[in-house]
């Protein structure tokens, strides 16, 4: 049975992937921590954007939500950059 596509599933997708593109998760292909900055920043960028253009339509839940990823991942890519 396949999982309801929500704006949360759909936010944290993006976020699980910005997480692999750090080289925080492991890539699910290969098994491998793979560090890809331009890609995170991408993928960081894209939930920027979705952060913008949602505003004033998401539930105050979706709204901590996103803002603690962006939080999250803004902090975890500096960090990655900090280190190359």
């Amino acid at each position: 049975m396949e999982e309801e596509l929500t704006f949360t599933t759909f936010i944290l997708s993006l976020s699980t992937s910005a997480l692999v593109s750090l080289g925080e998760l492991p890539d699910p292909l290969n098994n491998e921590k793979v560090t890809n900055l331009p890609l995170a920043k991408q993928t960081i960028g894209l939930i920027e954007m979705l952060n913008e253009k949602t505003r004033g339509n998401l539930t105050a839940e979706e709204e901590r939500l996103i803002g603690d990823i962006l939080y999250d991942l803004r902090l975890k890519y500096v960090e990655a950059v900090k280190k190359k």
